[in-house]
């Protein structure tokens, strides 16, 4: 079978690092790669940067990345699935929970494959984490909670924290899970001057019972990427930044110091740290594409769990703006 024709739209911060794996990934022929504004990293090599989505869908194309400015996502990926092209869009899937439904309405409705790039869900910590739950290691799952701090990004203008890094939380949470956001509270700091906030704390319940917390900033020096999930048998935690991956067992020997006891409620246990495959997380997303638009695989992100995570995300601004916990019903 001959190479999907690839082409790539934003050759920006993330385009330029789409552009390489692309290349790098078996099955894919970048053919095609557009930016209006010009190629400021210098990833095109021999091919012509092309000035928009027009001149991209004019080369010929079986697939397509998108990485322009979040407020462009529609306007291109429409026009992708207008011209009958596979299609995978940085996250958010668009600005709006509103367009984003338009956007995965085109494409179910053309019947191709779309797709939103949650990188996080490639990231080997997480992947293993999931499995193991999935295989009952952890029994019951109580409780999600997400650390995602560090310095302001000088590459984000155009949304907060909440849009920018909140989503990702949002995301790999509900897929750990297996489970929708049924209800949302949170609040927001500006702290920095500038329009968006750059700090939000987070709790809520999934559909399934299960707790979450998410706590995230662009105000910390410490940078943290952290995933803890809680259950009857212990808690893994996920260190994202590093793809570690640690379990702390709850105890089998007995606490004989009473006062200690009765406060900890579980007693310490073992804790291992697992030794796993550290392959990088967008190439392992290119091939989920890829397999995706095969058939023999389906590890992408729909683009409607895209737009269930922008709906959580605008639940959590609207809970912050007005005081009140957000029910996400339905959503």
């Amino acid at each position: 079978m001959a190479d999907i024709r690839m082409g790539l739209i934003g050759l920006g911060s993330m385009g330029r690092h789409h552009a390489r794996v692309i290349r790098e990934t078996p099955g894919m022929d970048l053919v095609a790669v557009a930016d209006p504004a010009g190629d400021n990293y210098g990833v095109a090599g021999d091919l012509a940067v092309l000035p928009d989505v027009e001149a991209l869908i004019a080369a010929g194309l079986d697939a397509a990345m998108v990485a322009v400015p979040t407020v462009f996502h529609e306007d291109v990926a429409l026009a992708l699935a207008a011209a009958g092209v596979h299609t995978m869009v940085e996250k958010p899937i668009a600005a709006t929970a509103a367009a984003g439904r338009r956007v995965a309405d085109a494409f179910d409705e053309a019947g191709l494959i779309g797709a939103v790039g949650y990188v996080e869900r490639c990231n080997p910590a997480l992947l293993e984490l999931r499995r193991r739950i999935a295989d009952g290691e952890l029994g019951e799952v109580y409780q999600i909670a997400t650390s995602r701090q560090g310095p302001f990004p000088g590459r984000i203008s155009d949304v907060g924290v909440v849009k920018d890094l909140a989503t990702h939380d949002v995301d790999l949470t509900a897929w750990i899970a297996q489970s929708p956001y049924a209800t949302v509270s949170a609040q927001v700091a500006h702290r920095s001057g500038r329009e968006h906030e750059d700090m939000v704390s987070v709790t809520g319940r999934l559909a399934n019972g299960i707790i979450v917390n998410h706590l995230v900033n662009w105000l910390s020096p410490r940078k943290e990427r952290q995933t803890v999930v809680t259950g009857e048998r212990g808690a893994f935690v996920a260190d994202t930044a590093a793809g570690d991956l640690t379990f702390y067992a709850n105890g089998t020997i007995p606490t004989e110091w009473a006062n200690v006891a009765a406060f900890r409620g579980v007693s310490e246990g073992d804790v291992t740290r697992y030794a796993i495959a550290k392959r990088e997380p967008l190439r392992v997303e290119q091939e989920h594409f890829r397999d995706t638009i095969l058939g023999t695989g389906d590890g992408v992100v729909t683009m409607a769990e895209g737009v269930h995570t922008l709906t959580v995300v605008e639940g959590i601004l609207d809970s912050a703006a007005t005081g009140q916990t957000v029910s996400l019903a339905g959503a």
